[in-house]
């Protein structure tokens, strides 16, 4: 039973993953970007931890799970910090209606 219930909340979430591909390949700004990377490493931790469900060694794959995240975290920081430093929102948005009003 357990089983079968990890297959399909796995499933799932591996299928929310695609609007978030979309999201990435097309979003309007690189922090739109950034947020669609960082769901999916969220949702990929989460996914470690079913199928360490799966395979009976839970205890390994939080570990992974654990490692996955902060790696996660630390790398949205410092993407972050460095689209801050190189270009501001207010600019960002600036250039994004000077792109719409000249189509």
């Amino acid at each position: 039973m357990i089983d079968w219930f990890a297959i399909i909340m796995g499933s799932t979430l591996f299928l929310l993953m695609i609007p978030m591909v979309y999201r990435i390949w097309v979003g309007p700004t690189p922090f739109d970007r950034m947020l669609a990377v960082n769901v999916i490493g969220t949702k990929t931790a989460v996914l470690l931890v079913i199928i360490g469900t799966l395979f009976d060694r839970v205890d390994m794959f939080v570990d992974f799970a654990i490692a996955y995240a902060l790696l996660n975290f630390v790398s949205a920081i410092v993407v972050s910090r460095y689209l801050n430093r190189t270009i501001s929102l207010r600019e960002m948005e600036e250039r994004e209606k000077a792109k719409g009003a000249k189509v």
